[in-house]
């Protein structure tokens, strides 16, 4: 079972402002690649796993940002870690 949800959002200084949308989908990709669980959400995407597992993701997507050309990248990142099991569907079952 997981042991982690990650909730995390990049933001990628591109330049000459170009629109950040196509930086974020690259991000996302590199979370589909990883096979974790997620989900996308308006402002950020959460993920669940182990927490090593998800912090290597979460440095993937900021080297892919810096690859790809960004001059730089915020990310701001949620963690919960639970040893025992989380799920975020025990987090949000109760909503749906």
């Amino acid at each position: 079972m997981a042991s982690s949800l990650v909730s995390v959002q990049i933001i990628p200084k591109t330049n000459n402002g170009d629109d950040v949308i196509p930086f974020v989908d690259e991000a996302i990709k590199i979370i589909d690649e990883a096979g974790v669980k997620y989900e996308v959400h308006p402002l950020e995407t959460t993920m669940e796993g182990n927490l090593p597992e998800l912090l290597d993701v979460i440095k993937k997507m900021n080297d892919k940002m810096i690859e790809l050309g960004c001059q730089n990248v915020i990310t701001q990142m949620k963690i919960l870690y639970q040893p025992q099991g989380i799920t975020m569907d025990t987090l949000t079952e109760k909503y749906r």
